[in-house]
């Protein structure tokens, strides 16, 4: 099997660009982030024609996170348990979605950006992360399906996903409590599957040119439960999809995760 996991900055935007991803490296499921877009307003039909299955989830032009798959969606959950609301009225944002993909339980995960180290939003980011930290912890049940928390986490866990984290001082992604909350996940028994395979950086800035200099971050990631991390043989960073040479049309600020499943 072959799993990937890109934020597209706006779904219906890079409709033609995801359906060329996915027929250039035969992906048989994709976990997207930031659709921008309730389900109703995506053009489907052309992943449709491919053979694939759809399951979005989206309430307005933000956040919004989707399942692509051509090997079933089973067993659909929107949100995770207590998953904490923002704003006002505290809304449960459309920033987590799962379903169970020949066999392998995936979750489309869009972590909340945090803005600033003084902001509220970063006060909600980690107790949003918490939060999926005592859900998912069931989700490592050994009578549980291989599971895999796939998306854009918005964190740095080290210095070297960073090209300059002296810029990122008073910055969040870099701070001492969101790399701790990253890190809660691999101390509870998930493993992160790509770095050893796949080194690099996963976003790049549309700022003073950020690609072509490769002044990057890494935040993508797939954090999987011991049967998944078992199964994996390769994984990969597409970074031709961020490249704004390589194909027509702007590119997303993130690249592709790929990840290859024995199996």
């Amino acid at each position: 099997m072959r799993l990937a996991t890109w934020n597209v900055n706006s779904l219906r935007t890079r409709i033609d660009r995801v359906e060329a991803f996915l027929d250039r490296h035969d992906v048989d499921v994709l976990a997207v982030q930031e659709t921008k877009a309730r389900e109703d307003q995506l053009p489907l039909m052309g992943l449709q024609a491919r053979g694939y299955e759809i399951v979005a989830h989206g309430l307005n032009q933000w956040n919004g996170v989707a399942l692509i798959s051509r090997v079933g969606l089973e067993d659909v959950t929107v949100g995770f348990p207590d998953q904490p609301g923002w704003g006002d009225a505290s809304e449960v944002e459309a920033r987590a979605l799962a379903a169970t993909c020949g066999g392998v339980r995936v979750w489309s995960l869009y972590v909340p950006n945090g803005r600033k180290p003084d902001d509220p939003h970063y006060v909600y980011k980690l107790d949003w992360l918490s939060r999926l930290r005592e859900a998912s912890t069931a989700w490592l049940d050994t009578a549980q399906p291989p599971t895999a928390l796939v998306g854009d986490w918005n964190i740095c866990p080290t210095d070297a996903d960073v090209f300059d984290v002296a810029q990122f001082a008073k910055s969040t992604h870099v701070t001492p409590a969101e790399r701790a909350a990253f890190q809660a996940f691999l101390d509870e028994g998930w493993t992160e599957v790509t770095r050893s395979h796949a080194p690099g950086y996963t976003y790049w800035d549309y700022y003073r040119q950020r690609f072509e200099r490769d002044r990057g971050l890494k935040i993508d990631f797939v954090l999987g439960s011991p049967p998944f991390a078992e199964r994996v043989t390769g994984a990969f960073i597409d970074r031709e999809e961020r490249d704004p040479s390589v194909f027509a049309g702007a590119p997303s600020d993130h690249a592709p995760v790929v990840v290859d499943l024995a199996g």
